[in-house]
């Protein structure tokens, strides 16, 4: 497997653009994954690719760092992390503000981090405000690049000059061959204890092994006498070791190890209700055409709980992963605990399953025939063959008439009819669509 693809992050003060930047960016991709309806409209995450370079881009002032941090606190330490995580960092400035005390203390940190930086004044509408960008040299980071993220004006440059600045690719080291399992999600959720937890619950520990991923840490474990990674993106480095303080996180080391994993453990605070940053989370693994499991952990601290309620507050924060089967754990009592590696092997051996096309194409001519394809003007579509291409993601091929006339809800109706069919609990589909020249 492929090493994940490098970050780049866009720190800065509040209200210089952050968002507005990485959706620009994003809009440049070459192959862009549709937004899924029901997934978090605030991203903060993207992948990008342009003229042959792939990365992944983070909005660091979407991330939660802490609840109790002042404004101040919270910038400090999302530059802080994406010093220590990202492989190029793009410092986002306010030319129409001009150098504020604020981006003078982003400066310090940036300067020391040892990355690359591309300083950008952003909101230079025209080329009067573009002019101004001269006063941000004071930053000393370099030579000051003026765009307008809104208008679009001078990111292609911006794209440029990151793709340039990206760490020069290595071949790809050869992964196990085996199933690859990250525990990922908010601070304080339990993943180091869900972690240890598990291991606790493991016949055996082969070895601890560092991982590829900087401060993630990869445990060799036997499983039903079966090798399994267990990626740990809190940073418990061997049992016996767990901290009593603040687990340190970072959504960036989290993106690493969900690249790298099967099928990702999103584990989430039974005492709290979802967070944007968990849908984010959520919404990168989807992205990254990823298992997933939802791991309610803490359920002890919830006096009488009903599942099937909870079931339903879940499934309706994340509606977009509807497919993701629901786990209640208690990493401390041990609740649930035994549950989570058979299901976590169920969804990597969904992830590799493969259906014949006779019987792909039998359950697409029944979905059409109880729902009629959608048509533009006086054209419809027609689903002229079907078949299964790929595993790990599945992924299937329709050859249709016009893959123009495919609306997002008759591919969602398509994607449930063959989860009715075959199954594929805990992973996303992959549907593609071809033209054909009608017959």
């Amino acid at each position: 497997m492929a090493l994940s693809k490098p970050i780049v992050a866009i720190v800065g003060r509040q209200n210089v653009g952050k968002s507005t930047l990485l959706n620009r960016l994003a809009g440049r991709r070459i192959a862009i994954v549709e937004d899924m309806p029901g997934t978090t409209r605030d991203r903060v995450v993207a992948d990008v690719s342009w003229q042959g370079s792939e990365f992944t881009l983070i909005d660091t002032g979407g991330l939660e760092i802490a609840p109790d941090t002042t404004v101040g606190q919270g910038v400090r330490e999302q530059v802080r992390i994406a010093a220590a995580e990202a492989d190029v960092i793009i410092f986002l400035v306010d030319v129409r503000d001009g150098v504020t005390p604020s981006d003078l203390e982003v400066a310090g940190v940036v300067r020391k981090a040892g990355k690359p930086v591309i300083l950008v004044a952003n909101k230079a509408d025209n080329d009067r405000l573009a002019l101004q960008a001269v006063d941000f040299y004071e930053l000393g980071l370099g030579d000051p690049m003026a765009i307008s993220a809104h208008h679009g004006r001078g990111t292609a440059e911006l794209l440029d000059s990151i793709s340039s600045l990206l760490p020069v690719s290595s071949p790809p080291e050869a992964e196990p061959e085996m199933m690859k399992v990250a525990i990922v999600g908010r601070p304080n959720v339990g993943k180091s204890m869900l972690l240890n937890a598990l291991l606790g619950s493991t016949r055996a520990i082969v070895d601890d092994t560092p991982g590829t991923t900087r401060d993630a840490i990869d445990t060799l474990l036997d499983f039903e006498g079966e090798n399994v990674i267990l990626i740990d993106t809190a940073g418990v480095r061997r049992r016996g070791r767990l901290g009593t303080g603040v687990e340190r996180y970072s959504v960036m080391r989290a993106l690493r190890a969900i690249d790298r994993a099967d099928v990702a453990l999103l584990v989430l605070d039974a005492t709290e209700l979802p967070a944007a940053q968990d849908m984010h989370i959520a919404g990168y693994i989807l992205q990254a055409t990823k298992g997933i499991i939802l791991v309610v952990n803490k359920w002890d601290l919830i006096s009488g709980g009903n599942q099937a309620e909870w079931d339903r507050h879940i499934r309706d924060h994340f509606r977009f992963v509807a497919y993701a089967p629901i786990l209640y754990t208690s990493a401390l009592t041990g609740q649930g605990v035994a549950e989570v590696m058979p299901l976590a092997s169920e969804v990597y051996q969904e992830r590799l399953k493969r259906v014949p096309t006779a019987q792909v194409n039998s359950v697409v001519q029944q979905a059409v025939a109880g729902h009629s394809p959608p048509r533009k003007g006086n054209r419809q579509l027609k689903i002229l063959h079907a078949t299964q291409a790929d595993v790990s993601p599945p992924t299937f091929v329709f050859f249709v008439n016009d893959a123009r006339l495919v609306h997002f809800s008759y591919r969602r109706y398509l994607e449930n009819r063959l989860r009715q069919s075959f199954g594929f609990t805990g992973t996303p589909l992959n549907l593609v669509f071809k033209s054909r020249s009608e017959k």
